[in-house]
Formats: structure tokens, sequence, C-alpha cells
């Protein structure tokens, strides 16, 4: 059996940066164990299964595995995903306008498709539902998985607080960019304080500026979940702009530039808008650029 895929650098404009994602663009016929031996074989944080929805209203179901089991939803696949399909032209048969919806395991994701002279280069997707706010921890505990001092945890404005939208990850962010650089989480710790069942992983990150416009550096490392580190994670973006949008004073609207992924190589560019009333935070959306790379065959 014979599979077509492609491959996309995703949150970057040239190749070799950003989060790289395989697709395989028609996965009718493959089992759930396949899926997740071709993800394991591409290596990558992720891949996507694309196939025909069950309401044909809808562009697309996509599947997402990252290297141990399927996840309900994740950023950088429904980028990836979107401008792939774009690209193309059509998904089984039916033509891609400038919005497509696909049915995930957390449920409908709506994204828009980013276009430059009539071609796709991006794709924004708005967030499927609000992000819920878990328990905080300790600055020692933190402190103590990252590899840092307790004094390089910033507090200020939040404790490290557990983030979920589908999946989940403690935020914390941390004094300055030189602790940014230098935390080495350590994987006997990260067992013990966040094992798999209560966290999909650990997001550092320094800021610099207030709303409306706020600037990240990030860094995401999951390895309970088989990543070391992750150069780009657009679902994490979506319930950072969560955090971000709870703490801040006003109503005002705020966008969130985040850079991650710069320590290894793969730097990354994620745009985050946050909708916010007297309610509180009413809708995030997520945007970035992807490129793709290959394309080829996979035989089973």
């Amino acid at each position: 059996m014979d599979v077509n895929f492609v491959t996309l650098d995703v949150f970057t404009s040239r190749t070799f940066g950003g989060n790289p994602l395989a697709v395989i663009t028609d996965a009718r016929g493959l089992t759930t164990e396949q899926m997740q031996a071709i993800t394991a074989e591409f290596n990558y944080s992720e891949s996507t299964f694309v196939l025909p929805p069950e309401d044909p209203s809808n562009t697309a179901q996509v599947r997402i595995f990252d290297s141990v089991h399927e996840m309900p939803f994740a950023g950088h696949p429904n980028v990836g995903t979107a401008v792939a399909l774009a690209q193309a032209g059509t998904a089984f048969g039916k033509p891609i306008g400038d919005t497509v919806r696909f049915e995930e395991k957390v449920g409908l994701v709506e994204i828009d498709i980013l276009r430059e002279g009539g071609e796709a280069t991006g794709a924004r997707f708005t967030a499927p539902g609000a992000a819920t706010f878990g328990p905080m921890s300790e600055e020692e505990v933190i402190a103590g998985v990252a590899g840092l001092d307790v004094a390089e945890i910033e507090s200020g404005r939040h404790l490290p607080q557990l983030v979920t939208l589908g999946i989940g990850f403690v935020f914390a962010e941390v004094r300055d960019l030189a602790a940014l650089e230098h935390c080495s989480p350590r994987l006997d710790v990260f067992k013990t304080h966040l094992p798999v069942e209560t966290t999909d992983g650990l997001y550092l990150y320094t800021r610099s500026g207030n709303g409306p416009d706020i600037q990240v550096r990030s860094r995401m490392f999951a390895p309970m979940h088989g990543i070391s580190e992750d150069p780009a994670t657009g679902s994490a973006a979506a319930m950072l702009g969560a955090l971000l949008g709870s703490l801040e004073p006003g109503t005002h609207d705020i966008s969130v530039t985040i850079d991650q992924g710069v320590e290894m190589g793969r730097a990354s560019r994620i745009d985050v808008g946050v909708l916010r009333s007297a309610d509180g935070v009413d809708a995030i959306s997520v945007g970035g650029n992807a490129v793709q790379v290959m394309r080829g065959v996979a035989s089973l």
C-alpha cells in the first residue's frame, strides 16, 4: 500500500526553520497502529493523517499523533495541514477556499488560509473552546524541573500555572533571557513532579512589553512525550495567550508575538491574537507561516 505525504516547516518562512510536520494527505485504509508507526518513522514531534469528513460541510477529518499517542489537538499540525491542503488546491475532490474546517478529537477547528499573491503561505486557527486553568506549582518545584535557581523563576505576575486546551502545559515566566537560555530540564525530576498523567510539558518564557503588544521568547519541553524540546508549539501559544489575557488589566485586545526554537537553531515566529471583554478572554487565534520541504510516497 502506497500513501502520499508532504512535509512542511511550520511557523517559519524558510526551510529548516520552525517545527517540521509530516502530512499524510489521504490516510484512507490506514489503521491507528499504522498511523502511530508512520509518525514514529518520521520522528517529528507530530504527524497528521487526513481523512474524508464525517460531515460533508467540513473540509476533512484530521488525526494528530506524536511519537507515543494520538492527540486531541495541536497547533502547528493544524497550520501545516491547512497550508498543505490549500497548496494542493483540493481535498477529496472539493476545492480549498480561504477557510477550512477540520474535525478533530477536540472538536471542530476553523482555520483561515493566509495567502501572498494567491499562494497559500500560512494559516491562522481559532482555538477550539476556552482554556481552563488548573493548579499552580511552587517556584521551587518548577525551578528543580527546569534546572534553574528558584530566583530565576519570575512569580511577580503569576506562579507556575497549569493551563489546558485539549492538552495541558505548565507555564512559568523566567527572570530574563539568560535564565531561559541556560535552563536544562532534569528528566528524573520531570517524572516526579510533571508526570504524563498531569501535564503534556513545561513551557518557559520571558516577556517584554505590555498590552496591547507583548513580545515573548519561549522554550517548551515535553520529555515524557518523547519531545526533548519543541521548536514551535502552537497549542501552547494559544494557552499562553489565554493566560496573559487573564492577567492584563483593562478590556483591550492584545497581540502576542512569540519567538521559539532559537536555542535549537530552528527559529520560529508565532502570532497570537487575544480578544477580550468585560467577561474576560472571548477568543484566541494563532497564526504563522509554513513552507513545504519534501513530498513523496511511503510504501507499507
